[in-house]
């Protein structure tokens, strides 16, 4: 009997690649897993991001997080393939509980999403577009108002505007 569990893995890659060299290692890595037995299920790519700390002399860094399907002894093929591959900065895999994935799945459908997975980069403007995207749907403010607002710091927190004293 060959016991399947779901796992996910958050990758930080190298973030001084170009553009395709990430793309070439992201479909590697999926590759690799599916050549293993393992089964993918979610592909969500995070963008460039700064570090909290340097890693390897590295500022800034590409993240992706995957979820996939698959026997327990995939999992230390996967870690020795992440370590030898000079590209990634970090990794961490962990498995993944039902209860939490249920939880998850009913965060994301009450929050109006509709569980697909997003495949994007995140920039700083595209944020603020989806901030007043998302409040606007809501009917919760105005555009005008969400455009002026964002250049001062607003809290929302139950349609009450709380201004944020910036420390200039």
């Amino acid at each position: 009997m060959s016991l399947r569990r779901v796992y996910e893995t958050t990758i930080i890659i190298n973030a001084a690649l170009e553009d395709t060299d990430v793309e070439a290692v992201v479909a590697k890595i999926t590759t690799y897993l599916e050549n293993h037995g393992s089964v993918i299920e979610e592909i969500n790519k995070l963008g460039r991001r700064r570090l909290a700390y340097p890693i390897n002399k590295k500022l800034n860094g590409y993240y992706m997080h995957i979820v996939f399907n698959a026997p327990p002894s995939i999992v230390p093929i996967l870690e020795r393939f992440l370590v030898l591959e000079d590209t990634i900065l970090r990794h961490l895999t962990l498995q993944l509980d039902d209860v939490l994935r249920q939880y998850r799945k009913e965060k994301s459908l009450a929050e109006g999403k509709s569980g697909e997975t997003l495949i994007t980069s995140v920039g700083e403007n595209e944020i603020h577009e989806n901030i007043i995207f998302e409040l606007d749907n809501a009917g919760a403010i105005d555009e005008e108002i969400a455009v002026e607002s964002i250049d001062e710091e607003i809290v929302f927190t139950d349609n009450v505007e709380i201004p944020v004293e910036s420390q200039s």
